[in-house]
């Protein structure tokens, strides 16, 4: 690329340029006079350079950070100064002409080199800056190449992308909406979607068959390491297919895309499924790291009839860890405390030392018919130590983040690895002990896995959708669903948590109305960009991959949002602050 300020990127320019006129651009990184010879680094998007002048008044004026474009022949370093961590390292552009194009304030908000570090209300007040940082930048880059790769995927499995609107109505879906007031339409609002759920079934209406975008997806919920207010997902959707179809696709996507942009080994097709119960019974959660090998033991039935009163009428999940009963008191006195942030009394665990004896707090409280019983259960051996967590409500949860501490502190989990696995059998229905009565588990537009039949059961937490997640490493990176095109299925099913069909026309109109005319059986699945950024790059949150992303409290330093708004902006939307 040839211009006015560059005619190449510091990384196109080799030993092969020595004695050449090139011209580069960029920011200065340093500046290091050396007594009468004066060093700077430049860096621009694809590298770094070296800039030296034995004429101070070159560099006059100038900063860090500031943008400079710069133009002097290359000469070889001597080789005592050979820089190996620089690609360049062997060379460097002796300066005949420089400009400033764009002067640095002298004093930065912080050291571009170490910016992750920094708090993050500064970061991201500062994130123009904060972008400049390799790792951060990285980041944004590989963003661009798995979108651009997505979308040559899509298209080779034959996808159409259609772009669904952002400016929509308010539904019911799941989170709390975004909402637009209007000011043409007094005391009506639009709002932002928080998917194109309505939009995809409607293009399978219409014909649109296989469908995707990279959909922007807005929640007004609390945020948090994996969760934004405004993040995009892979969003598609097919026609005339089946469950196993769609995960199929899925799988061809992930193990690609993973393979494609990772060293580290990805699990092979097709992914292990797993029922939502085997995954809430042995992992203590729907969204399972299956590179930690430990799984749970349900011993209610083991205490059912126990003198041990704490352990009676309650449930009581085990987990047990072979040799590990040498560790030291200390140690588990760390699982102990680790256990009451997660607002348990403790953790009550059995050592089995020599001749299958029992050692720790617990064992006093035993019989020997119950102690037989365990070891029989959770086949126990001499070194094995087995924990326990009971609780009348929360036992399999709580194993869950109990059985995770215990995979990190004893290093069992294989970092090199991206371990896939598919949840299905989902609820259609939960219990929700806030308000009484039970609601969606997660889709509402969900399938009933047995069709009308499933509602014969009067049992709403027995019913399974054809609801499944795509789960990597402990995170949730795809929800989809086959999809209940059934208009008379979906009355029954709104009828079975109290929404009458009246909901169903109102809030849901335009699917209601649709279903009416021919819709075709169709399924899909969502999965989440930032998710997949962040794993690929181990980064920690989803901010890490976004180029201008809000706080964890859901603010924005650097454009000074959520802002007020005038009384006669106010006043245009009809909207009055209470």
């Amino acid at each position: 690329m040839i211009n006015k300020y560059r005619s190449n990127y510091c990384n196109e320019i080799t030993e092969d340029y020595v004695d050449k006129e090139i011209r580069l651009a960029g920011f200065v990184e340093n500046i290091r006079d050396h007594g009468g010879v004066i060093f700077v680094d430049l860096r621009d998007n694809k590298g770094s350079m070296q800039l030296v002048s034995n004429d101070d008044k070159v560099f006059d004026g100038l900063t860090r950070e500031s943008s400079i474009t710069v133009s002097g022949k290359i000469r070889k370093r001597n080789e005592e100064d050979y820089n190996d961590k620089l690609a360049t390292g062997t060379i460097e552009l002796v300066v005949e002409n420089l400009q400033i194009l764009g002067l640095a304030k002298n004093a930065l908000p912080f050291e571009i080199i170490t910016s992750k570090e920094v708090n993050e209300e500064t970061r991201l007040t500062y994130r123009y800056l904060d972008l400049r940082n390799k790792k951060v930048k990285d980041n944004i880059i590989l963003r661009s190449k798995v979108l651009q790769f997505l979308r040559n995927k899509m298209d080779k499995l034959d996808f159409i992308e259609v772009q669904t609107p952002i400016i929509t109505a308010s539904s019911p879906e799941g989170a709390r909406d975004f909402i637009i007031p209007s000011r043409k339409f007094k005391g009506k609002f639009y709002a932002l979607p928080q998917a194109p759920q309505i939009f995809k079934e409607l293009l399978m209406v219409g014909g649109i068959d296989r469908y995707y975008q990279i959909a922007p997806c807005f929640r007004d919920e609390d945020c948090r390491a994996d969760r934004t207010l405004e993040f995009y997902q892979l969003d598609f959707e097919m026609s005339y297919v089946t469950e196993e179809d769609v995960y199929k696709i899925g799988e061809d996507i992930f193990y690609d895309l993973f393979t494609n942009f990772s060293t580290r080994e990805v699990s092979p097709k097709p992914f292990r499924r797993i029922s939502y119960k085997e995954a809430m019974d042995k992992y203590g959660t729907d969204k399972p790291d299956l590179r930690n090998p430990l799984e749970i033991i349900d011993l209610t039935n083991e205490f059912a009839n126990s003198e041990f009163k704490p352990f009676r009428d309650i449930v009581v999940k085990g987990i047990k860890v072979d040799d590990i009963a040498s560790k030291s008191n200390s140690w588990f006195n760390e699982v102990v405390d680790y256990a009451k942030t997660l607002g348990m009394p403790g953790i009550g665990y059995i050592k089995v030392m020599d001749d299958y004896v029992f050692n720790g707090p617990i064992d006093k409280f035993l019989t020997d018919e119950e102690r037989k019983s365990l070891i029989d259960k959770a086949n126990l051996k001499v070194g094995s130590v087995l924990f326990f967590i009971a609780d009348k409500e929360q036992a399999p949860k709580l194993a869950g983040k109990i059985r995770d501490e215990l995979g990190r502190k004893l290093e069992l989990i294989n970092n090199n690895k991206f371990e896939f696995c598919i949840i299905n059998d989902i609820p259609l229905f939960e219990y929700n002990e806030d308000e009484g009565k039970y609601d969606f588990c997660h889709n509402p537009f969900s399938m009933p896995k047995e069709g009308k039949k499933a509602f014969n059961n009067d049992k709403l937490d027995e019913i399974l959708a054809m609801q499944f997640d795509f789960v990597c490493n402990g995170h949730e990176m795809s929800s989809g669903a086959v999809r209940n095109h059934d208009v008379e299925l979906l009355k029954e099913s709104f009828a079975k948590v109290g929404y009458d069909e009246s909901v169903l026309k109102t809030k849901f109109k335009s699917l209601y109305e649709a279903f009416q005319y021919g819709v075709p059986p169709h399924a899909g699945m969502a999965p989440g960009i930032d998710r997949i950024i962040m794993l690929l790059q181990d980064e920690t949150n989803l901010r890490e991959v976004q180029a201008f992303p809000m706080s964890v409290s859901g603010q924005d330093y650097m454009m000074g949002c959520p802002s007020e708004i005038d009384e006669k902006s106010l006043r245009e939307v009809h909207i009055k602050i209470r």
